[in-house]
């Protein structure tokens, strides 16, 4: 049975959230009072299944993660995560921890390596960097839907056109490799910008980079 506080899975909340996955019920309680008393949400699971069957938080969030658990270890946990492109900032704390459990855990995308005894400021600096790293995340990929909700109103001419445009060829160019007039490439053009929301040509170019439109792709 899992120890969650003040949060359920699924549910956005106004505060960031920390998942502890610690097989020790003690230090479990001792890591949620120190998030709570900064005003953190706290879930608590006492392996790594537990919190598997239970979900993420849909507020900003990050796992701090026991090395040593019973059933499937923290490191491979890790990769299980990232193999399901479940994407969580990781902070590691481990008793036992040496250079090579540290560096598979750094290679994999960890926040840090905490090994315990560890000051709980130390804890509370890593799990505030990987709170803001996820919350960059959040944020980065929301605007992203917003772009592909938008790109998806384009017509498949606009579309091609898009991909001509952002790759930085000029209309004449455009319309030379479509066979079509200038003057329709240029229409075309203007109905992508307000369609898309840009205000100027660099700005479709980054709106083309972050949803990965090349001339290839549309």
């Amino acid at each position: 049975m899992n120890d969650r506080l003040k949060s359920s899975p699924g549910k956005e909340t106004s505060k960031p959230t920390v998942l502890v996955v610690e097989d020790d019920e003690s230090v479990r309680r001792a890591l949620a009072n120190l998030f709570q008393s900064v005003g953190l949400e706290v879930m608590l699971f006492g392996s790594a299944s537990e919190m598997l069957q239970s979900g993420l938080s849909a507020s900003a969030s990050c796992l701090v993660l026991d090395v040593r658990l019973p059933g499937l270890s923290g490191l491979d946990f890790q990769s299980e995560l990232a193999k399901a492109n479940t994407h969580i900032p990781i902070i590691f704390m481990s008793g036992h921890g040496d250079i090579p459990m540290t560096v598979r855990a750094m290679k994999g995308g960890a926040v840090d390596f905490l090994t315990k005894p560890f000051r709980d400021q130390d804890m509370l600096d890593a799990v505030s960097t990987a709170i803001e790293r996820d919350r960059k995340r959040r944020e980065a990929e929301t605007i992203v839907s917003k772009l592909q909700t938008r790109f998806e109103t384009l017509t498949p001419r606009e579309r091609e056109i898009f991909a001509l445009v952002s790759s930085g060829l000029m209309n004449k160019q455009i319309a030379a490799e479509l066979g079509l007039a200038e003057i329709t490439v240029k229409i075309h053009r203007g109905h992508i910008t307000r369609k898309m929301g840009a205000k100027s040509l660099a700005e479709l170019v980054r709106q083309a980079e972050a949803l990965g439109i090349s001339r290839t792709k549309a």
